[in-house]
């Protein structure tokens, strides 16, 4: 066992985690699980957050030190950005274009997408919304008795918390002006930021700061601070390698508890969950595969041509199980980042600039969910989206991925806004809430691959990619 690599053990502990909750289930110990095993799950997403955020500001500030100059800063940064653009526009329009083929919100019973359609209409008129086809239902004669029996439902339905509350959470996020998130990027007070976990591009940029001011002061004074942030990001990355040796059990508890959450005592319940979104899951599951086994890999062949895209996925992969245990790309950073330089041979100087930023702004699997979840909430409602409409569900679920928080259901919120972009009611992710934590957990997945490639895109541009003996590749061998 002590032979086996680590990414088989984390395998071993995710399936184990699941077979134990099933059958917890079916023994009626869910609630032994939940109180005495899955607060080991939190114990280890607290651990990786604890490390996460420290980790980013020494690891940025050591990396911009470690620059020959400010230049090639401002260029690594440009061609990031530009790099986790490209790849989030793809995935949306993936996801688009498998919605529009599969139409899974077109799988459901007829009646049942009527009811759900003169419901869509009863609430565009309460809210004083138009009807995005302008067709209505509820006016024809036939359909009275339907409408009134659906009205009087709509009347008895009490919101969900839940839902509530993150329909509260996007009306903030809507309501902010437009440059609401450069100024969020801006710490008033640095502690404060580090205290919290959804303000890592606050962190990024106090570090960015922090790291280009050492490089103008007299170098004679900046040494003493340079090599004692040196020797405290070291002291982080060895609480990552302490960590990650108990991480086979720690994703059996984070897996057993929420299979366990999900369950109760009732086995049968996880498949009636994904019975009714069965196909809509299935559709999500596709296009966040096809990114994660067919698109990446082809951008590492065509980009990265020194490297195959099994080294990349084996040397990736103790990171992508983690990512699908804790839904949380970051926490799941620190673990990204020793695989990147260890396995991957990405210098130090890009991991702490590059990772940093993508586990911010780069959601390739969340804006491809959010594609997908809006247009079969719109198919199961009977509504037909234009392809300009499509467009814009295109570009409000890449802007609204970046800077969303890297934390578990965080997509949820951003999913309401791109509804309301095209004037669909924000209270149908109630429908694909019960499914959206499994696919939260492999959208995480993709997000953090997508992390890694463009990392090692980076890194290969910059003539910074190393071969695992720790050996510089040269630009010109590369091209060559």
């Amino acid at each position: 066992m002590k032979k086996l690599a680590l990414h088989w053990k984390i395998i071993i502990g995710l399936v184990a985690g699941i077979i134990w909750a099933l059958l917890s289930a079916q023994l009626g110990w869910s609630e032994f699980t939940i109180n005495w095993i899955a607060p080991w799950g939190d114990i280890f997403i607290n651990l990786l957050k604890l490390i996460a955020v420290p980790l980013v500001l020494f690891s940025i500030i050591s990396g911009v030190t470690g620059l020959s100059d400010t230049s090639s800063l401002g260029r690594m940064g440009g061609k990031t950005l530009l790099t986790y653009l490209v790849t989030t526009v793809i995935a949306v329009s993936m996801g688009l274009l498998l919605v529009n083929i599969i139409k899974p919100g077109k799988s459901l019973d007829n009646d049942a997408r009527l009811d759900n359609r003169i419901a869509y209409e009863l609430w565009a008129q309460d809210q004083g919304v138009a009807v995005l086809d302008d067709e209505c239902y509820s006016c024809l004669e036939e359909n009275s008795t339907r409408t009134e029996r659906v009205a009087k439902q709509m009347e008895t339905q009490t919101p969900d918390e839940a839902v509530q509350k993150k329909m509260e959470d996007a009306k903030k996020a809507k309501e902010a002006g437009p440059l609401q998130f450069v100024v969020d990027m801006v710490p008033s007070n640095i502690f404060f930021s580090l205290n919290n976990n959804g303000l890592m591009l606050q962190v990024i940029f106090f570090a960015i700061f922090f790291g280009i001011s050492l490089l103008f002061i007299p170098k004679d004074k900046a040494q003493p601070v340079i090599s004692f942030i040196n020797g405290i990001n070291e002291v982080f990355l060895k609480m990552v390698d302490i960590t990650m040796r108990a991480a086979p059990f720690f994703v059996f508890a984070l897996l057993a508890g929420v299979v366990s959450k999900m369950a109760g005592d009732d086995i049968g319940k996880v498949g009636e969950i994904f019975k009714g979104l069965s196909v809509y899951s299935l559709t999500v599951a596709a296009g966040l595969i096809f990114m994660v086994f067919i698109f990446y890999p082809l951008f590492i062949a065509l980009f990265v041509k020194k490297m195959k895209f099994g080294q990349f996925l084996k040397g990736i992969s103790p990171a992508q199980m983690l990512a699908f245990s804790t839904s949380s790309s970051a926490a799941t950073l620190p673990v990204t980042m020793e695989c990147v330089e260890d396995n991957l041979g990405v210098d130090k100087k890009v991991t702490s600039f590059v990772l940093p930023i993508g586990a911010t702004v780069n959601m390739d699997g969340t804006s491809l969910y959010q594609a997908v979840a809006v247009i079969f909430l719109a198919q199961m409602h009977m509504v037909d989206l234009t392809l300009g409409q499509q467009l814009t569900i295109v570009l409000t679920a890449t802007l609204a991925s970046i800077g969303s928080a890297a934390v578990p259901s965080a997509g949820l919120v951003m999913l309401i806004i791109v509804l309301q972009s095209v004037g669909l009611n924000p209270a149908w992710i109630a429908i694909i809430f019960p499914v959206d934590r499994i696919l939260d957990m492999m959208r995480t997945v993709v997000n953090v691959t997508g992390d890694a490639t463009v990392s090692t895109f980076i890194a290969n541009t910059e003539g910074l990619l190393n071969d695992v003996e720790g050996v510089v590749i040269d630009k010109e061998i590369v091209k060559n």
